[in-house]
Formats: structure tokens, sequence, C-alpha cells
């Protein structure tokens, strides 16, 4: 995965902003003023992604490359690292997935704005 790849498809997603409210390192990824994604565009090592619970152990337990979020909380948020054994894929998928759960916690009518 690279950072062009990861940064077009995440704008690829409806109702998807981008800003730098950390610091000039570190790029995140909303949807409706939401975060569902977190990477470091300088050394571009890793991303934090939001996971269902269950689904977040289950995928630290099967990949080594997937850890507990990195400064977020630990029980719905892993940190992917790009290490070449999560397939590019997969990684979107789970890009996907943090997206759709961040738009699941969404108002109603915002939903129905993103077509959800």
């Amino acid at each position: 995965m690279n950072l062009e790849k990861f940064h077009t498809y995440c704008l690829s997603l409806p109702g998807t902003t981008e800003g730098f409210p950390f610091d000039e390192n570190t790029l995140v990824f909303y949807v409706k003023g939401k975060v569902f994604a977190l990477t470091d565009v300088t050394q571009f090592e890793s991303v934090n992604l939001k996971c269902d619970p269950d689904e977040a152990v289950e995928l630290r337990e099967r990949y080594e490359a997937v850890l507990p979020g990195y400064h977020m909380n630990k029980k719905h948020w892993n940190t992917v690292l790009f290490d070449g054994t999560v397939p590019d894929r997969l990684l979107l998928e789970w890009t996907k997935n943090s997206y759709d759960l961040v738009v699941k916690g969404l108002p109603k009518k915002v939903r129905d704005e993103l077509g959800a």
C-alpha cells in the first residue's frame, strides 16, 4: 500500500474530508466530521482504523500486523502495520468497514444524505 492509493481510496468514500488536526504529519480522514482513519504521512508505516470490538480482537489474533489502536480506544480501534503481510485489498476492506461503522453511528438524516 502506498500513501497515494490509500489517500485516493479514502477520499472516494461519500462525505469524506481530510485534515491535520494534531500536527503536520498525522492525516485524519473524516466522514461528516467523524474520524474513520488516521495515518502518518511522512512515514506511512501504519493506519488506525475503527473496528467492531469482537472483530478487532479476532484480527489481532489472526494477523501479527494488526495491533490495538495506537493512542486510541483499544476496544474500538486497530493499528494496521504496513509490513507487507496484509494484502492491499484487505486493508481497503477494513478501511471501508471503519467508514461504515462511523456512518452507522451518524443521525439518520445524515446517513440518508450519504445514501447509506
